[in-house]
C-alpha cells in the first residue's frame, strides 16, 4: 500500500505502540484519527504528530463501550471518510495468579483486548466494504499463540482475538481488505510498567533472555506491514524464533515452558548470595 495521502484510525494512539505508530504513519503522509480514553492526553498526542496540512483528528472513548465506540467513529468518518487503515492498538493487561485474580479482571481483559477490536473493527467496516479495500491491523502479543504462567486473563482475550483476526483475514479478503496480526514481545510502554507491578515473580524469571523493545521498533514493523501486506506480523527475531517453534511444536511446547518455570523457581528458592 502506498500512505501518502492514506488516513488512518489507531486506536490507543495517546501512547505506546498505537501513538508511535500514528507518528510513523503521520510522517509518511498519512492523516491520522486517535481513539483513547483520555481527552488531554489524545490532545497532547495529536500535537506531536506531523502534519501536511490536512488536521489530524481525535475522540475520546472508551473502545469497551460499543454504543460510544459507533458515534465516536460516526464522527470521525463524517469529517474524513473511512479510513483505508484501522490499527487497532487499544489493550490492557492484568497479570496474576489464577486462584487470586477477580473474575472482574477476566471480563475487563475480555471487554477491551477482545470486545474493543470487535467494537472498533464493526464500526469501520461498512466503509471499506463500500470503497472496497482497507487494511486491519489487529495487535495481539506473543501471549496471543502461546500464553504463559500468570497471564491467564491476559492470554485468552489476546487468543480470541487471534481467532477473531483468522476468520476477519479470511471473510475480507474476498472484498479487498487485507487483515494483520501483530505479535509484539514486551514492549516498553506505561502498559508493560503497569504490568510489572502485578507480575507473579515466576514470570519475572521465566524468559528472562528475550528483553523489552521499544515502541518505535514495533512501529516501524507495522507500518512495514502494512507497505508489504503481511498477514501476520513479528516485530523482532526473538518472536519469530518463538513463533516458529510454537507451530512446529505445538503441544510439545509444554515441557519446555515446565522447564522454564522449574528453572524460575529454582531461582527463586536459592537467590544469589549477592542479593
Amino acid at each position: 500500500m502506498i500512505l501518502s495521502g492514506k488516513t488512518a484510525l489507531i486506536t490507543g494512539g495517546s501512547s505506546g505502540i498505537g501513538l508511535a505508530t500514528a507518528r510513523l504513519l503521520a510522517s509518511r503522509g498519512v492523516r491520522c484519527a486517535l481513539l483513547a480514553r483520555d481527552p488531554d492526553r489524545l490532545a497532547v498526542a495529536v500535537g506531536t504528530l506531523s502534519t501536511d496540512h490536512r488536521p489530524h483528528l481525535a475522540e475520546p472513548v472508551d473502545v469497551s463501550d460499543a454504543q460510544a465506540v459507533a458515534q465516536a467513529v460516526s464522527r470521525l468518518q463524517a469529517e474524513a471518510g473511512a479510513p483505508d487503515i484501522l490499527v487497532n492498538c487499544a489493550g490492557a493487561a492484568h497479570p496474576g495468579y489464577i486462584q487470586e485474580l477477580d473474575l472482574e479482571i477476566y471480563r475487563q481483559m475480555m471487554e477491551v483486548n477482545y470486545f474493543g477490536v470487535v467494537h472498533v473493527t464493526k464500526a469501520v467496516l461498512p466503509g471499506m466494504l463500500a470503497r472496497g479495500s482497507g487494511h486491519i491491523v489487529n495487535v495481539a502479543s506473543v501471549a496471543a499463540f502461546i500464553s504463559v504462567f500468570g497471564y491467564s486473563a491476559y492470554g485468552a482475550s489476546k487468543f480470541a482475538l487471534h481467532g477473531f483476526s483468522d476468520a476477519l483475514r479470511h471473510e475480507m479478503k474476498p472484498h479487498g481488505i487485507c487483515v494483520s496480526i501483530v505479535y509484539p514481545p514486551d514492549t516498553d510502554t506505561p502498559q508493560l510498567a503497569y504490568e510489572n507491578r502485578l507480575k507473579p515473580p515466576e514470570l519475572k524469571l521465566l524468559l528472562p533472555e528475550l528483553g523489552v523493545l521499544k515502541p518505535e521498533q514495533v512501529a516501524q514493523a507495522i507500518v512495514n506491514g502494512i507497505q508489504r501486506g503481511q498477514q501476520v506480523i513479528l516485530p523482532d527475531f526473538g518472536t519469530r524464533l518463538i513463533f516458529v517453534l510454537n507451530n512446529l511444536a505445538g503441544t510439545k511446547a509444554y515441557p519446555v515452558l515446565d522447564f522454564l518455570l522449574r528453572r524460575a523457581q529454582r531461582k527463586l528458592s536459592h537467590p544469589p548470595a549477592n542479593q
